[in-house]
């Protein structure tokens, strides 16, 4: 038996968007390691590149993801 199915359907307006190809798609048509989503509509899915941008961004300048200790506290020996 196959630990992963080579195709799998999607739900019907599920939509993606294939970084392969750089296009959107409706359903899953291309492997899960090539495409982002599912989104909810199609406009959604065609600015799939601008969200993952923004998040990068929010997630590269938020402290809490950087490995900064906490400032020490005064007078602890």
């Amino acid at each position: 038996m196959a630990l992963f199915k080579r195709h799998t359907v999607g739900k019907p307006g599920e939509w993606f968007y294939c970084l392969e190809h750089k296009k959107v798609e409706e359903g899953p048509e291309c492997p899960a390691k090539d495409r982002f989503g599912p989104y909810t509509s199609r406009v959604e899915a065609e600015h799939a590149m601008d969200t993952a941008r923004e998040r990068n961004l929010e997630w590269e300048t938020d402290p809490r993801w950087h490995d900064v200790p906490p400032p020490e506290e005064e007078g602890r020996a």
